[in-house]
């Protein structure tokens, strides 16, 4: 089952590097409605560069990434604000403004995107807090919370506007196994939740067995896909056997 009517994001045939040095290319794959995506591969693959792509920081050398069936890449203007709109992002280090307060970090997009009232703003703020489990902790700082409630707030942001897909980059890194155990059970939650599409860039694999419906493997020789699958499925089957010892942390 496919096409746009199934599939949220779909690329087709992307080509993406830097200057003239080709990263990955030929890069075909879906990702459905409401499933937890993974994109995983050894370190230079490309995982943070496909990721970039999907969410317009940078434009293909050839191909087409459409969100919602739009395309990304050709959008302009309006339209392009209306597709970006769609999703939100959680980037690898939280991204949080140290001087303002979790609520006022949280309630940032709606500033610049909605022209909601100031208590209307701080109400759903507030409820984005109490999803991720911080709602006592909307008055403090950045510097006095913890990783994990870092993480979480950066979570809180990026759902504020109600998206339909999130993506997230390495939202485990840095943090210790039960926190990140916590943060993998948060994102079964918003995804089961709130239907949310989640696609995440990440190399813990407690974390892909945890949530991850699917998962991508990208090869840094052949420049594309080497796999693709139920995470536990490639484990024991996929076909080539770096994969299943990547997936098993087996030396080679």
């Amino acid at each position: 089952m496919s096409g746009p009517a199934y599939s949220l994001i779909e690329v087709r045939d992307l080509t993406i590097g830097y200057g003239d040095r080709v990263v990955l290319e030929g890069i075909n794959l879906a990702v459905r409605r409401g499933e937890v995506f993974a994109i995983l591969g050894a370190s230079g693959s490309g995982k943070s560069t496909l990721l970039k792509h999907l969410i317009g920081l940078y434009r293909p050398m050839r191909g087409d990434v459409l969100i919602g069936g739009t395309s990304l890449v050709r959008a302009e203007g309006d339209e392009r604000l209306r597709i970006l709109r769609r999703f939100g992002v959680l980037y690898q280090g939280g991204a949080l403004f140290g001087s303002l307060t979790t609520v006022e970090n949280v309630r940032l997009p709606l500033d610049e995107f909605t022209d909601l009232p100031e208590v209307a703003k701080d109400l759903v703020a507030l409820s984005k807090l109490r999803l991720v489990g911080l709602e006592s902790a909307a008055t403090k700082l950045p510097a006095d919370l913890s990783g994990g409630m870092q993480k979480r707030a950066g979570i809180a942001r990026a759902i504020v506007l109600d998206p339909c897909v999130l993506f997230l980059d390495e939202p485990s890194a840095g943090l210790d196994p039960i926190t990140s155990a916590g943060l993998d059970a948060l994102i079964r939650e918003l995804a089961r939740g709130l239907g949310i599409t989640f696609v995440m860039v990440t190399h813990e694999l407690a974390s892909i067995y945890a949530v991850a419906d699917r998962v991508v493997m990208l090869d840094p020789k052949t420049r594309g896909i080497v796999a693709e699958g139920a995470p536990s499925w490639l484990r024991e089957h996929a076909p080539e056997p770096w994969v299943r010892q990547f997936l098993n942390r087996e030396v080679a």
